[in-house]
């Protein structure tokens, strides 16, 4: 029954939010779990294509990383690269850029934080197109609430990544002044009708990633 439930709240929002994001100019599909994302994601990028991809546990949980490493594309790998910044450079040419999102307002804003600015850069800027694969569980009210979701994940995301920051030793995040903090580039795109359909969303009814 919970688990009914909450495909029911999460498919409301997705068919809530799909339009207005559409009317900004993005190209949003709805999947109801990680075998139609990977289905979507094989539609959309023809074979042969470069791509890259920012650091994601949902891509990682929903198998795309290993279709991206499939042989089908030309993989700009930077899990596996010797000097990561090359390569998270390199990724501005690709043809499709794949990462996911801290959040999405249902005013249709895109709410991205980052330690090293590559993921939000590229989404700005760079690759002729982007995906976004998500779960609709990161669909919150607003901007406020954008931000609290936040706060509320780091903590889970620096104690994954083996840091040594205040949030990775107490749980809860203390706005800290650490020099390894992973909270430095907040970003939030609120349009994309210059290039409608560059940015591209898969929204998951299943839940991935933090």
């Amino acid at each position: 029954m919970r688990t009914e439930l909450y495909r029911f709240k999460y498919e409301s929002l997705c068919n809530m939010v799909k339009p207005i994001l559409e009317k900004k100019g993005f190209e949003v599909y709805i999947a109801e779990d990680e075998k139609q994302i990977l289905q979507i994601i094989e539609k959309l990028i023809p074979a042969g294509s470069t791509v890259s991809s920012g650091g994601s546990v949902t891509l990682s949980e929903t198998g795309v990383i290993d279709l991206l490493r499939s042989g089908k594309y030309s993989f700009l790998d930077r899990y596996n690269a010797p000097d990561r910044r090359a390569v998270e450079l390199e990724a501005f040419k690709c043809d499709y850029y794949l990462c996911s999102v801290n959040a999405i307002t249902m005013n249709g804003e895109l709410v991205f934080m980052d330690g090293g600015g590559n993921r939000v850069a590229a989404v700005t800027y760079g690759p002729k197109n982007v995906i976004i694969v998500t779960s609709a569980n990161k669909i919150v009210k607003d901007l406020d609430a954008a931000r609290e979701r936040i706060r509320y994940i780091a903590p889970m995301n620096a104690k994954r990544l083996s840091l040594t920051t205040p949030c990775a030793v107490t749980g809860i995040c203390q706005d800290c002044d650490s020099p390894r903090r992973i909270c430095r580039h907040y970003h939030v795109v609120f349009d994309s009708r210059n290039q409608p359909g560059r940015i591209k969303i898969i929204l998951s009814l299943k839940e991935f990633g933090l």
